[in-house]
């Protein structure tokens, strides 16, 4: 049975060059979403470096074993289905479970990548033994709930989110705005984390003039494209909006949906013109933006943006509101487009502008790519270790001045948090 002492000597010896992270999260590759996605690649470039990963998550239906790698292990718990996000799953695992698992293989630090009732659980458990944690902030889920009917929700929502993350070390943000927004609304230890991009995956040299014909295009037919989750939170009705005043002025345009999700039948039945593709990885995915010409992003509850970054790195011409991804990485009229957040008919009127102007359009196009070449995922994961390791630092220091604060009598009799 070790002391308070004990541990806090352990952990004032130099840190291990190797870090050992717990990632504690609802969704992980293979699944297929911008945090997933973040995760992924996240844990992959500390994989690359040496260091190890276990991920704590709930199984997904349907899903098969991810095969193990050197540093990597999956922790797989029961959990249940999100209220309109059938195929994601709240964790469900409980503190007591966590704590006797990271009692058996204790990590330098704990992660909590989302809010549901497993992170919750996630901090209690590495608060209570001590273990630095820190969380982050991917989804505007206060936001979301004024789309499914859950308005009255909101109040208790953005109350709960502030108390989890707050009980951390560090909330870990895409960008500047969004740690400006809830410093205002009370949030403590906001830190940004940048997000990146694939470049060698997502470039226009994947260009097919095969998949344009399978679209029903030619050369100098204009494809507009739009990727993600089909669903209200995501403002795809002006997508439709937007092509509907296009087709007005170019007959043979053509709209590509890639993504899948609850507004899939309605939007079919809306624009049975428009193809949709269904969800694309890999090489496919990056074959669809690089053989359209137009990228159209309309979300204004996204924190990042996944999505922008991609669709310029494929050279696309792309027009979003001034929001989140685009705020950073757009300079209206150079790389793309922007119009002021919600002005639908301004957003329409700038994507028919965009759709008939040519040379506009190329211009754009050839700019994009560059503007987003040193977003490299491998550059984000040294930012993240170092990160880590910092807030490594602060929690011991902070151990450290507990300690010696409480009197010699309590500090000999203390036990340690594996107690």
């Amino acid at each position: 049975m070790k002391t308070a002492e004990e541990i806090i000597v352990e952990s004032f010896t130099a840190h291990p060059a190797r870090l050992r992270l717990a990632l504690v999260t609802e969704t992980f590759p293979p699944e297929v979403n911008g945090v997933a996605m973040t995760l992924g690649n996240l844990v992959k470039g500390l994989l690359a470096r040496g260091h190890a990963a276990q991920i704590v998550r709930p199984r997904q239906a349907r899903e098969e074993s991810q095969a193990q790698r050197a540093g990597f292990d999956e922790v797989l718990a029961k959990g249940i289905p999100i209220p309109n996000y059938p195929d994601l799953r709240f964790g469900l695992l409980s503190e007591n479970r966590l704590i006797q698992l990271w009692r058996q293989k204790r990590p330098d630090i704990v992660h909590v990548a989302t809010e549901g009732p497993l992170g919750w659980s996630a901090v209690t458990a590495a608060r209570k033994l001590q273990l630095p944690v820190i969380s982050s902030f991917h989804t505007n889920f206060h936001q979301y709930s004024r789309h499914y009917g859950m308005g009255l929700l909101k109040v208790p929502i953005k109350a709960y989110l502030k108390k989890l993350h707050n009980r951390t070390l560090a909330t870990l943000v895409p960008t500047q705005d969004v740690a400006r927004m809830l410093v205002r609304h009370g949030y403590r230890n906001v830190s940004v984390l940048s997000r990146g991009v694939a470049i060698e995956q997502f470039t226009p040299a994947m260009r097919s003039t095969a998949l344009r014909a399978n679209w029903g295009a030619t050369d100098t037919d204009v494809v507009v494209l739009h990727v993600g989750r089909l669903a209200k939170e995501k403002n795809v009705s002006v997508v439709l909006s937007a092509f509907a005043a296009i087709q007005a002025r170019l007959p043979a345009a053509k709209l590509v949906f890639v993504g899948d999700g609850p507004l899939r039948k309605s939007l079919q039945e809306a624009c049975p013109q428009a193809l949709f593709t269904g969800i694309r990885t890999g090489s496919e995915l990056a074959a669809h933006y690089a053989s359209s010409d137009m990228f159209l992003f309309p979300s204004l509850t996204d924190t990042f943006g996944n999505v922008v970054p991609e669709a310029l790195a494929s050279g696309l011409a792309v027009l979003s509101y001034g929001v989140a991804a685009a705020a950073n990485l757009i300079t209206d009229g150079r790389n793309g487009a922007l119009v002021q957040p919600g002005e639908e008919v301004d957003f329409i009127n700038a994507a028919v502008a965009l759709a008939v102007d040519s040379e506009k359009r190329l211009a754009l196009r050839q700019e994009a790519p560059s503007s987003v070449a040193h977003m490299s995922w491998m550059a984000v994961a040294d930012s993240f270790i170092t990160t880590l390791r910092s807030v490594m630092e602060r929690h011991d220091s902070q151990l450290s001045a507990e300690f010696r604060l409480q009197p010699a009598a309590v500090r000999a009799t203390q036990p340690g948090p594996f107690n």
